[in-house]
């Protein structure tokens, strides 16, 4: 089990990342690499490289998978030796009787899928050992370019590599993450979830960035064993699948709508973890972890919410008969707003990143708060989905008496009420929870639809201030939201009837 992180290092940084490296003694190696997929991308469908390796004058020949969360990765090298400068034909069977091997051995039909070369690598790593307490972390420099062969009517396609390693050799994850932390915060470094062979199946494809990942659920151990520390863990190692991705996208450079909606979608449902799952083990989330956490989100948000202008809102005043508009760019003034790139590249949220990373992947410390059982741990989960429901409920009672921001708050609690339900459904019957997630949607649509009418009149209420053609929109919106504000009660009044999974015989 490989246990890493890796960082994507900023060209004006290098140098001095490398002069650090260099301080201790360090190694340099060329290495040249050659990877191999079947003809259909079985292995990189499912997470998996299989590669062949050329250190020096040694060959080695590598599998890798798809671990236990993102700083695992299972990993089985095999020396081959020197062999004249000639490269060994890969053999999957190298790999057998290890985990990694096992994977392999049955997705490739016991060997009788052939394997083809599909890309390679130029690698120039520099790398030395850093001992942290009693800790030994190996700190990789790596250098150069992955690239594919001709073909196809083009001459190959090449991406440049330029990123920092540090895999725990021996010891505790929680020096990594220290050290980690320092080498990040000190030299701008991102955390990147985008690995050699990923980059090289991308250019494979020919595609210039990753796609916007979704959510998936949490994965537990056996009910019986469920405590409240190993939920706090496994949900919060769910929200990271979901956010690390997306962010290691928009630090690269993406600025796809989709890609930095599931960021803010990911962003959200950890709060939401951090809030409602404290009380599982008391004073184990950093306090500190929310301030970034929130700031993302409302830059990503204020572009999102322009976005939403253009796209959505702007052509429905237009069938309305709206004038044009003047609505300035997004920071346009005195200072421009950050982009999404930057604040996410920004070391606060590199800091939160690394630290969560390290939350999920650590052990228990043994000092640490007295863990719940599984009995207390369900009727904790039972009490806070109760007091939710129970508060949406009452909200949606009176939704169009409430003022704006009682009405953003009952939309707010109405997502933790459904990220909340789905984070545990696999401690419950998951039939009843989809179920119930499912009678959710109706309001979360309603109230979502009346929230982005709410943000739409405050951006062309601050419009008018320059182009008083803006009132126009100002006042279809105005008279919009009654029907909306209905929309959103009635919506609410049907979740009154759901059947809550948390209660036995309800």
């Amino acid at each position: 089990m490989e246990i890493e992180f890796k960082f994507q290092v900023p060209a004006r940084h290098l140098k001095a990342v490398e002069q650090e490296v260099r301080a201790a003694k360090a190694v340099r190696q060329h290495m040249q690499a050659h990877y191999f997929d079947t003809k259909d991308g079985a292995l990189a469908s499912r997470g998996m490289a299989l590669r062949l390796r050329k250190e020096g004058q040694r060959w080695v020949q590598t599998a890798k998978a798809l671990g236990d969360g993102p700083l695992h990765r299972l990993e089985h090298n095999v020396d081959l030796g020197g062999s004249g400068g000639a490269r060994p034909e890969p053999d999957a069977q190298r790999h057998a009787g290890t985990p990694v091997g096992d994977l392999l051995d049955k997705l490739l039909d016991h060997g009788a899928i052939a394997l083809v070369e599909t890309f390679g690598t130029d690698i120039w790593r520099l790398a030395r050992h850093e001992r942290e307490g009693d800790t030994t972390i190996e700190l990789a420099l790596d250098t150069g370019k992955v690239m594919t062969p001709p073909g196809d009517g083009h001459e190959g396609r090449a991406s440049q590599v330029c990123e920092l390693e540090l895999e725990l050799v021996d010891g505790r994850v929680q020096d990594l993450v220290a050290l980690a932390l320092r080498w990040s915060q000190r030299h701008g470094l991102w955390f990147s979830t985008v690995t050699k062979a990923e980059r090289g199946q991308r250019l494979m494809a020919d595609e210039e960035g990753e796609r916007a990942l979704k959510s998936s659920p949490p994965v537990f151990g056996a009910t019986d064993a469920i405590s409240g520390e190993s939920v706090q863990r496994a949900v919060l190692a769910a929200c990271l699948a979901h956010m690390l991705p997306n962010a290691s996208a928009i630090a690269a450079g993406s600025e796809d709508a989709e890609v930095i909606h599931q960021l803010r979608i990911g962003i959200r449902r950890t709060r939401t973890a951090l809030r409602e799952l404290d009380a599982l083990a008391p004073g184990r989330f950093d306090a500190a972890w929310e301030a970034p956490l929130v700031e993302v989100f409302r830059v990503l948000g204020a572009q999102r919410d322009r976005a939403l202008l253009l796209s959505d809102m702007q052509p429905r005043l237009d069938a309305a008969g709206a004038p044009a508009i003047d609505m300035k760019p997004a920071g346009d003034g005195a200072q421009a707003a950050p982009s999404a790139g930057e604040v996410v590249r920004a070391p606060a949220f590199q800091r939160v990143l690394v630290s969560l990373i390290g939350f999920t992947a650590s052990p228990a410390e043994e000092d640490a708060p007295a863990v719940v059982d599984a009995a207390a741990t369900r009727q904790v989960l039972q009490a806070r989905l109760g007091r939710l429901h129970k508060q949406v409920v009452r909200d949606g009672k009176r939704f169009e008496q409430l003022p704006a921001d009682e009405q953003h708050r009952t939309r707010k609690r109405l997502k933790r009420l459904r990220y909340l339900a789905e984070f545990v459904a696999p401690l419950f019957d998951k039939a009843e929870v989809k179920r119930y997630v499912g009678s959710l949607v109706p309001a979360q649509d309603a109230l979502g639809e009346f929230n982005d009418e709410v943000v739409a009149m405050a951006a062309y209420r601050e419009a008018a201030a320059t182009d008083p053609h803006a009132w126009f929109a100002v006042g279809w919106l105005a008279a919009q939201q009654p029907a909306g504000a209905r929309a959103c009660r009635k919506a609410l009044r049907q979740l009154a009837k759901a059947r809550r999974f948390w209660r036995k015989g309800d």
